[in-house]
């Protein structure tokens, strides 16, 4: 009957830690960017956000069960200009006081080669949800140093699609671009 016992507890240790197999890399913001460019006359504008957290849960034996969340502060908007940053956090544009993060929240993955895959997710911003396809490649091969490194792609987003736009009189005098390229390198750190 003890040989029993140890049995049941050997088993019900094997099923926990196989349960809890996956890798879980949390973003480094330090070494991370969340990035975007807008065209702006016949120029274009760079910006970033200083802050932002965000969580990778990869299954290896099952790459289509892994997913991705990241939170971005609006208020980390950082353009290089003062004036311009405070205008994209206010009322008439990102409204950071009444929507303070962008969501980011996958729904499916799947894996497209040896080191990259596709996300499909949701994006919530301003209080507007669209779905988007993240295209990801590992640049950096997980190992023992428990670090690795992403590039991530995805389509342009279109400003007025989230409601991003202000006077239309004041956007065709300063030639703002509807289009928003997004540039994004993730390093994360394995938590678990």
């Amino acid at each position: 009957m003890m040989k029993i016992g140890i049995y049941v507890a050997l088993l019900a240790i094997v099923v926990a830690s196989s349960a809890s197999a996956n890798e879980v890399y949390t973003f480094d913001q330090s070494q991370s960017k969340i990035g975007f460019k807008i065209h702006h006359f016949v120029g274009v504008t760079p910006g970033k956000f200083t802050k932002f957290s965000g969580k990778i849960d990869i299954d290896r034996e099952h790459p289509e069960r892994s997913s991705v969340t990241a939170a971005i502060d609006v208020r980390s908007i950082d353009t290089g200009i003062l004036k311009r940053d405070e205008h994209l956090r206010s009322a008439e544009f990102f409204n950071a006081a009444k929507f303070p993060q962008i969501n980011f929240r996958s729904r499916s993955c799947k894996q497209t080669g040896p080191q990259s895959a596709d996300v499909i997710g949701d994006i919530t911003m301003h209080g507007v949800t669209r779905s988007i396809v993240l295209h990801v490649d590992l640049t950096t091969v997980p190992s023992e140093v428990k670090r690795t490194r992403w590039s991530v792609t995805t389509a342009p987003l279109r400003r007025s699609e989230f409601g991003l736009m202000f006077s239309k009189t004041a956007e065709a005098i300063s030639g703002i671009g509807q289009e928003v390229a997004i540039e994004i390198e993730i390093e994360a750190t394995k938590a678990r």
